[in-house]
């Protein structure tokens, strides 16, 4: 057996490892760089921006962070089909890297240049990545929710880190600074992958004691089952109501960033600080709770809640958040008073806890329920949800141009609360369709 297969991290594949350092400095770049955004376009109250209007900034938001996700469809399929998960990875964090080391030149050929490298590179890296944590478990290895809770945990390091260094940087010195921090992050991420590939042995390869290689592909030709159908429709149904929960998560960049920004409090014992190191309360209570509920999953074991039974608390979640910002924002627009910095606290804890039950069991659901030659493909249509997500998330930051958050926090309030209902609903079938996996 090959020694790298035997290495053990936490009780986990040795892979884990290097899979969660990767993606720690992957989201470290696109966290930094996304804080920015839409108060670069817009103006801050610390400086001034490109001086778009809202409605233009949120437009160009959305269509960015949508496509962030949506070329995971292309990227996992050439993935599949011809660059292996591996080899996708490294290309796609070299892009990445590229595209935020353009955005450090002030011009606005530069800055739509670098938007665009980091769609391209971000669609090769991002679904690939978390196939690869996918190839380190058997299906029924009950460490695999597990597993993809600490990976989870290393994506929210990531997003925590990068606001807190990158938006000093660019709100309070200059702009390009941070989008070049957020550059040199990702060069640190693809030196420790090159380093830690030796231990990306998938499990298969670890049974078999065979030579390092990426998964050969199965039959291509084959055809699927009726349970392989039903497993990618249970999958799909999933992945339809991920796209709402992002719909509403996703205001965290847009809407909530401006609600930061402009009606929240802005001083810590006499300092004013940055409104972008909001954007890292959130990941920084998934950092504390990530290893709590690995290891709420964990203890459960064949105990643990169905993942459709998930999905709907974390709905359940998001929504409650945005129900708890609402008189926030109603006070700021009768009193014109800044709040107090807790409101927005209090809605990114309920937002993490919502989180921690959906995403990370939503990339181990698909890795679950996808046939393998598929995968990468599969994975890819999750993004596509989380795509779709972040467009409509920038869309309706675009309607604060002419109504206020209340409306906003509203609107998102309803519409969770709404999917929440219906999923609880169809969780009897959806399992029906799953044929026995959680």
């Amino acid at each position: 057996m090959n020694e790298s297969a035997q290495k053990q991290w936490l009780g986990h594949p040795r892979g884990l490892a290097t899979l969660f350092m990767t993606e720690m400095w992957e989201r470290f770049s696109y966290y930094g760089m996304r804080a920015l955004l839409f108060l670069y376009m817009v103006g801050s109250v610390s400086q001034p921006g490109l001086g778009f209007g809202e409605k233009r900034a949120g437009t160009i938001y959305g269509l960015y962070t949508m496509s962030v996700y949506l070329m995971g469809i292309p990227g996992g399929f050439v993935a599949d089909r011809f660059l292996g998960h591996r080899r996708a990875v490294f290309l796609g964090g070299v892009l990445i890297a590229a595209g935020h080391f353009a955005m450090a030149f002030p011009s606005i050929a530069t800055f739509y240049a670098g938007l665009g490298l980091i769609v391209l590179g971000t669609g090769l890296l991002k679904p690939n990545v978390s196939t690869l944590v996918g190839t380190l478990y058997t299906r029924d290895d009950t460490r695999r929710d597990a597993g993809f809770s600490l990976f989870y945990m290393g994506i929210n390091l990531g997003a925590f880190i990068g606001p807190i260094i990158c938006t000093p940087l660019g709100q309070q010195i200059n702009w390009h600074y941070g989008f070049a921090a957020a550059g040199v992050g990702m060069v640190l991420g693809l030196i420790q992958y090159a380093y830690g590939q030796k231990y990306l042995v998938p499990v298969s390869e670890v049974k078999t004691a065979t030579k390092l290689t990426d998964p050969q592909p199965v039959a291509p030709n084959a055809r699927f089952t009726r349970e392989d159908w039903g497993r990618i429709t249970a999958a799909s149904i999933l992945t339809l109501f991920a796209l709402i929960f992002w719909a509403g998560f996703e205001q965290a960049g847009s809407s909530l960033t401006l609600f930061a920004d402009r009606a929240t409090r802005l001083t810590f014992f006499g300092r004013q600080f940055a409104s972008g190191l909001f954007q890292s309360v959130e990941p920084f209570f998934v950092i504390v709770l990530s290893p709590v509920f690995a290891w709420i999953w964990l203890k459960l074991g064949t105990r643990n809640p169905s993942s459709p039974l998930k999905f709907t608390m974390g709905l359940f979640f998001l929504s409650l958040s945005f129900l708890l910002i609402l008189p926030a924002a109603k006070y700021y627009e009768a009193h014109g008073t800044r709040v107090s910095p807790l409101w927005l606290v209090g809605l990114y804890l309920l937002q993490c806890l919502g989180e921690l039950c959906l995403s990370p069991v939503g990339l181990s659901m698909v890795t679950k329920l996808s046939p393998a030659r598929i995968v990468g493909f599969m994975m890819g249509i999750w993004f596509f949800a989380t795509a779709m997500g972040n467009y409509v998330a920038g869309w309706v930051a675009g309607f604060l141009e002419n109504r206020p958050f209340s409306d906003v926090f509203m609107i998102a309030t309803l519409t969770s609360a709404a999917a929440t209902l219906v999923l609880a609903v169809l969780i009897p079938p959806i399992r029906r369709l799953m044929s026995g996996v959680r």
